[in-house]
């Protein structure tokens, strides 16, 4: 891995360092493998004479310049990506020639050759410190510069960057360093404003593109020319276009960057990123098949999200990796209230409650939990934690602020804060201060007790009936002896009534919970409902749990008896705790998922609980009940297939989940016959990605093989189908095929997209048998891995190709073995211990299960 540059080292440096402006030259026509890149920085001192160092990663450097004076190059520091300077002046000007490399890992300047037309594309990836193998440079969010792009590109190619292009010049064919090239274009970008460098980037190819205009802003929308005719540029516009409105409005701050450009970007590492006016996309969001409404959601969501980094984390950046939430937990939080408030998905936060959350709550009972504003010393340590805790925790403790002081007042102090520090970088405290002006709320309390503390509380109702009426009813709030805080919570207790088949709310009462126990004296005397539901609205972050009556009146079809969908999804999701905590047997889950699936309207609920209950059953069930489970699934699905509406969402969905649990040759026959077209469902259409869902299935089914995948490649030769046959030749239920897949995944020569795809084809849950040998060979190669891979490649392998599948006692010692003994770096033992937890979870949950028999 490249150098770990520490706190310390960044805060001395920014305290040394005034950093002014970059110029970057790049040449983009000279290989495959390298491009040339010259940067002058121009930058101050506040102690002439001091030394510091220039990041540089992956480089070959020619000539380095400072003040006018050659420096000897043989300091370059390859390994750690440094470049010593010594003797700085007042004012200093440094010019760096070298010759960068393209990667194919999805960091830094990331290259990709579409196997469809063979065309080149380029994008940059440069969160959290990759600018720096593009360019040299100070990587640190608050050396902040402007920064003024020209690149010499291929004549065909387009090229964007942050700012808006100020001139294209045509040059003809010229003879290069390696040869003969084509004719070119140089390309020159004005100087952006002040920006940090993890959001600097170059897009470069034959990109396709759509250009629009809203409210004085130039909007581009770009995605490869072989992927044009699938591009829905006019959602994307309408959402793009109702997220400025939005964010114009509550914001009181313009849009700070000049023109919009968003660019779905092929082999993508994450959902998104907000580089500035240069947004890019992982490319599955350009939708080539059928996709569910809740995948439309999804990524509108995503849009609105790097949107309002524009001035969360663009405008004004955290100082440093500490405070990481203050861009990701208020985008999140920002896109979601935008999402409600401004487009059609006006249900958005009933797909927080059961997204976002339950990945905050998962993610914050693992052994790795830490507080919303983390302790980051480096940069290993700040690239594990854009997790669930950073993202869903944070944006989930803000709509509970939201409800202590009141919308209005929290957007007032946004509005402040923005005026107040518009293109610096912020702490803590400079937020929490803005918003305590306009609240007029001491939030100090509330700070130590949400952002600085570590896991979720769980709140349990405890009362006593007396002639069907309540004579008392408290709150119990738990937390665990490690984590042993008890929050403030506000919350709404909602009493709910079957009448006609409808469950209703009949009462509501809000109030705050404090302590381990609060009376809840308004109850006092109510008839005891059919539900009694914690935390209705979703006001606060906890674990809810319900009564044995409550639980009952779910599993006997209340579940399907909503008729708001919010409090139906905070039932499931309090189901599904449940279950991963060990109080509710697997089968009686997947009991209550059958039952009342068939009536889930809102479609991202739906697919969540499917997702679900499909993990239940592979995971954490009883062995001995295991396939009665899978057949319990796969049963119910085949029949929802055949009554659910033609071209439904939800048909779609059923197929999909029926796909992932068909095991039985009766349920692959059907599979087949979709796959083949002698009998598919009124309104169902085979595309190519169904198609590839078809193919996995019958391939981890037995039914077919290395012939099959082939001849679907040939009918669908794309990087979609490269990836998905890649995948399935991982499925082939063969020690052959595991040991070749496995060979190519720890080779290091995949592509990350493609490393992915068979990671997740090798980890197939039907066939865990087979990854027995690999149990070993997993923790002999991780240590290697993670020290010799780029941190994206290295982490794929550390999670994707943890023995997760094998829930024995012996993968958890062999866990704890490794760490004790390999004395890893933190980043891979937090991974480590995060994969030994879940196996441990699935371990004790498969003992509930037997026990309920």
């Amino acid at each position: 891995m490249a150098g770990n540059l520490t706190r310390e080292e960044a805060r001395e440096r920014a305290r040394l360092l005034k950093v002014e402006s970059y110029e970057v030259a790049l040449d983009l026509t000279e290989g495959e493998e390298r491009f040339e890149s010259v940067t002058t920085v121009r930058f101050t001192s506040a102690s002439p004479g001091a030394s510091t160092f220039i990041d540089l990663h992956g480089a070959n450097v020619r000539k380095v310049t400072l003040n006018g004076t050659d420096l000897d190059v043989s300091a370059y520091d390859a390994d750690k990506g440094r470049f010593p300077l010594t003797s700085l002046a007042a004012s200093n000007e440094l010019v760096v020639d070298a010759d960068c490399t393209y990667m194919r890992t999805g960091e830094g300047l990331h290259r990709f050759v579409d196997p469809v037309d063979q065309k080149v594309y380029l994008y940059t990836q440069f969160e959290t410190a990759d600018a720096h193998r593009m360019y040299a440079c100070f990587d640190q969010p608050d050396l902040k510069a402007t920064f003024q792009l020209t690149v010499l590109a291929p004549a065909g190619w387009e090229v964007v960057s942050n700012s808006a292009a100020t001139g294209v010049e045509e040059l003809p064919e010229q003879a290069g360093k390696h040869g003969t090239i084509q004719a070119a274009r140089r390309w020159e970008f004005a100087p952006t404003p002040v920006i940090s460098t993890y959001i600097t980037s170059l897009v470069a190819g034959h990109y396709h593109k759509v250009t629009s205009e809203h409210d004085g802003i130039p909007l581009g929308i770009y995605c490869r020319s072989s992927l044009a005719e699938h591009l829905d540029a006019d959602n994307i516009l309408e959402v793009t276009r109702q997220g400025f409105d939005f964010f114009h409005r509550v914001f009181g701050v313009r849009y700070p960057f000049g023109k919009y450009d968003q660019l779905f970007v092929p082999e993508f590492n994450a959902g998104a990123m907000e580089n500035a006016g240069c947004v890019t996309f992982l490319e599955d969001y350009v939708f080539r098949s059928r996709v569910t409404d809740a995948v439309v959601e999804r990524r509108a969501e995503t849009i609105l999200h790097e949107m309002a980094h524009m001035w969360f984390g663009d405008l004004v950046t955290m100082r440093w990796w500490d405070d990481l939430w203050l861009n990701e937990s208020f985008a999140t939080y920002m896109s979601v209230l935008a999402q409600a408030e401004a487009t059609r998905w006006n249900r958005a936060w009933t797909t927080f409650a059961n997204v976002e959350k339950s990945w905050a709550y998962r993610q914050d009972q693992l052994p790795s939990t830490h507080p919303i504003a983390a302790d980051i010393p480096d940069m290993q340590a700040v690239e594990v934690n854009f997790d669930g805790i950073t993202y869903a925790k944070g944006a989930s403790v803000l709509k509970q602020l939201v409800a202590y002081v009141g919308l209005d007042n929290f957007l007032a102090g946004v509005r402040d804060y923005f005026a107040e520090h518009a293109w610096g970088n912020t702490e803590l405290e400079d937020l929490l201060n803005a918003l305590e002006r306009t609240s007029g709320r001491d939030l100090s309390s509330w700070s130590k007790e949400w952002l600085e503390t570590s896991w979720v509380n769980t709140l349990r109702p405890e009362f006593e009936v007396s002639g069907g009426r309540f004579t008392s009813f408290d709150v119990v709030q738990e937390a665990p002896v490690e984590h042993p805080t008890l929050r403030s919570h506000r919350i709404a207790i909602g009493l709910y009534s079957l009448a006609g088949g409808k469950l209703t709310r009949t009462r509501r009462v809000e109030l705050d919970v404090v302590g381990a126990r609060t009376s809840v004296s308004q109850l006092i005397g109510e008839e005891q409902p059919d539900l009694v539901l914690l935390n209705d609205d979703d006001l606060t972050y906890a674990k809810v749990r319900l009564d044995e009556d409550s639980l009952r009146t779910l599993v006997d079809g209340g579940i399907n008896a909503f008729t708001e969908s919010l409090p139906r999804a905070l039932c499931w999701t309090a189901a599904w705790d449940m279950t991963r905590d060990g109080e509710m047997s697997t089968r009686d889950y997947v009991k209550l998922v059958v039952s009342g699936v068939a009536t889930v309207s809102d479609i991202t609920v739906l697919q969540t609980v499917l997702r679900q209950a499909r993990l239940a059953v592979q995971q954490y069930a009883d062995p001995a009940w295991r396939a009665e489970g899978l057949s319990l699934l796969a049963t119910e699905l085949r029949a929802l297939l055949g009554s659910a509406e033609p071209g439904s969402d939800q048909q779609l969905s059923f197929l999909q989940a029926f796909s992932a649990v068909a095991t039985s040759e009766e349920d692959l026959d059907v599979l087949q016959a979709v796959l083949d077209g002698t009998s598919v469902p009124e309104g169902v259409t085979v595309d190519a990605d169904l198609r590839w869902t078809l193919v996995q299935a019958l391939v981890s089914g037995g039914r077919l093989a290395e012939d099959g995948i082939q001849a679907e490649l040939e009918r669908d030769p794309t990087a979609k189908g490269e990836r998905s046959a890649a995948m399935c030749r991982a499925s082939i239920p063969t020690a052959e095929a595991k040991q070749a897949a496995w060979a190519q995944i720890v080779g290091g020569e995949l592509a990350n997209a493609v490393a992915r795809a068979m990671i997740g084809g090798f980890q197939d849950p039907h066939h865990p048998e087979l990854l027995v040998p690999y149990r070993e060979k997993y923790f002999a190669e991780v240590g290697r891995i993670y020290q010799e891979w780029t941190f994206d490649q290295a982490s794929t392998f550390a999670v994707g190709c943890f023995p997760a599948l094998l829930i024995e006692p012996t993968t958890v010692r062999s866990a704890h073995d490794f760490l004790s003994t390999a004395q890893p770096p933190q980043a891979l033992r937090r991974l480590i211990l995060e994969g030994a937890d879940g196996v441990r979870r699935a371990l004790r949950n498969r003992e509930t299960d037997a026990a309920s028999a």
